[in-house]
């Protein structure tokens, strides 16, 4: 991992603020996202993890605190473009994100309004479309494609204009799963095989299993940083609490309640599959 690239202090969001209707969003929530680092946000309705997400590229700007992308306050306007070069953004909707009639014209969209060389602007759409698995479909207009290669289009685009990061806001919510496979694959591999820091924000703990990092938001707080496997189960042991951990953590909890010997951290469908017959072949004791 690389030196921070994003700093967020005692980062606090109001909504309509001075007003009846004011609405405290985030409330002096502190992180470092490191260059290359995977990290998810997870939280439920009303917990300002897409507030959050807004202020890593300058769509907002803190009401206290500071939020800065390699060094630079969002709040100076005169950097708003570079922050926005350096953190690109993908929504929920991925409908509402592309622009263009054909596949290669919505990804070109940005670099050619950067003012780049035709060449350029070419290299950029075709490594792009590579990178998410969707060279063949260049030609293709987009309402020909499923929600998930959609949603590869519109990472597609953001990847042309050469990010640093790249935050995903909810991005697998309208998709099937297959669709939602897709993205998340294609988000893997780009951190991974590209060192693309990604912030994929999610209500699904189950989109982060393969994060380095899970941040859980309560109420504008953050309450949880740490790997996956240990914010899931402290998440998961808190009664009352407002977030689910994944089926497979609660299940292997309750196997354990149960009497069998499962190691920690199982996180996956495959591992916890690994686990049981591990201790059932090694006599472990269970109801």
């Amino acid at each position: 991992m690389g030196d921070a690239l994003i700093e967020v202090r005692d980062l606090t969001y109001v909504y309509h603020p001075d007003t009846p209707q004011a609405v405290r969003a985030l409330d002096g929530l502190s992180c470092s996202i490191r260059a290359g680092e995977f990290v998810g946000v997870v939280g439920g309705n009303g917990s300002g993890k897409s507030t959050f997400a807004r202020h890593l590229n300058a769509l907002l700007l803190p009401t206290a605190g500071e939020v800065r992308v390699g060094g630079l306050d969002t709040r100076d306007r005169a950097v708003t473009w570079e922050v926005r070069r350096r953190v690109g953004m993908v929504f929920q909707n991925p409908d509402n994100q592309l622009v263009a009639a054909v596949v290669e014209e919505d990804v070109a969209f940005g670099p050619e309004n950067l003012g780049l060389p035709p060449a350029e602007i070419r290299r950029r759409v075709d490594e792009a479309l590579e990178a998410v698995g969707l060279a063949e479909l260049r030609r293709r207009a987009p309402h020909q494609l499923s929600g998930g290669q959609k949603q590869r289009v519109a990472i597609a685009g953001v990847l042309a204009m050469r990010p640093a990061c790249i935050v995903l806001d909810e991005a697998t919510t309208m998709l099937d799963p297959q669709g939602r496979a897709e993205v998340l694959a294609t988000v893997e591999a780009l951190n991974r095989r590209d060192g693309i820091t990604v912030v994929l924000i999610s209500h699904a703990m189950d989109d982060l299993v393969a994060a380095d990092r899970v941040l859980a938001l309560d109420a504008g707080r953050l309450v949880a940083d740490g790997p996956p496997a240990e914010v899931f189960e402290r998440v998961d042991a808190t009664p009352g609490g407002r977030l689910d951990a994944p089926p497979v953590v609660r299940l292997a909890r309750e196997l354990r309640q149960a009497g069998l010997r499962l190691p920690p951290g199982l996180l996956t469908v495959e591992a916890l599959a690994d686990a049981i017959a591990d201790a059932l072949g090694g006599g472990a004791a269970h109801a």
